[in-house]
């Protein structure tokens, strides 16, 4: 079972399970969940009862974001060293944590839209999990009993104008700049979120290809972090870092172009892929 968002034939989007092996998706809003967010509140993460749903075939439905509405997305900087090194900085003592705008979100086969005030547009795969059970100051030791499961997170970035200031946040947050999807895969599913694959191809050209095995900070540190400093809610997302081929540490560089086609891949969760249009 994997959590989705779906909608059939243009109409309400609604939380959904899919079910692969039967290529079904099932609608959670006849089982009491309004969205995905709630389900995850409530630790959802298998259909016990399928006849309690309707369903519907995978053929027939659009998958969307898995969540639009997390309480906050939490981003990490230069957390792959290969990244820290492409880009000429010291790997940090500390986590490097901005945020990404819940306005920036889209799903599958949306369409990344390059804004007119920015001529560097970038692109970032990146492993995020999202936050089941909340908590402050969760010992590290402690991490798996919050994390709900994990998804895809493409950090696009428009470069020219993280540079222009210390604050990243605004860069990456433009709005279709958080492609996230195609579903969150309940964290009993993934053995260890610290040896998937992850790569990222633009027109079928191979351009990041890694394993989350050269995360700076893990998983486990990431939430210790985080919540000693803010309480961690239920849904919110942590996007960890993205490894090195970005576009900005090429030579020559390599933005994203309208008519790109940008397909994100990680282990055991499938691919991410968008569109890139001009505004």
């Amino acid at each position: 079972m994997k959590l989705v968002s779906f909608s059939i034939a243009g109409g309400k989007v609604l939380p959904g399970a899919l079910i692969e092996d039967a290529a079904v998706v099932v609608d959670l809003t006849t089982g009491g969940y309004p969205d995905t967010l709630a389900a995850v509140a409530t630790g959802f993460d298998s259909v016990e009862k399928p006849g309690a749903y309707s369903g519907h075939k995978l053929a027939d439905v659009r998958l969307h974001a898995p969540i639009t509405n997390p309480p906050r997305i939490f981003a990490i900087g230069l957390n792959y060293r290969d990244h820290a090194r492409e880009s000429k900085m010291e790997l940090p003592a500390a986590p490097v944590v901005f945020f990404k705008m819940q306005t920036a979100i889209i799903g599958p086969g949306d369409s990344i839209v390059l804004p007119k005030n920015s001529s560097e547009p970038d692109y970032e795969a990146e492993l995020a999990f999202v936050i089941g059970k909340g908590g402050y100051r969760v010992p590290a030791s402690a991490w798996r009993e919050h994390v709900y499961g994990y998804t895809i997170v493409n950090d696009v970035s428009a470069r020219d104008v993280q540079r222009s200031t210390s604050q990243w946040s605004l860069a990456k947050s433009f709005p279709t700049f958080c492609p996230i999807g195609p579903a969150i895969v309940p964290a009993s599913q993934i053995a260890d979120p610290h040896a998937l694959a992850i790569s990222l191809e633009i027109n079928g050209e191979m351009l990041q290809n890694s394993n989350t095995r050269e995360l700076v900070f893990t998983i486990p540190t990431l939430i210790e972090y985080i919540s000693s400093i803010t309480p961690l809610l239920p849904g919110d997302i942590v996007s960890t870092g993205t490894p090195s081929g970005v576009g900005m540490g090429r030579t020559p560089k390599r933005w994203l172009r309208a008519g790109d086609r940008v397909t994100v891949t990680i282990e055991g969760l499938g691919s991410l892929t968008n569109p890139v249009v001009a505004e």
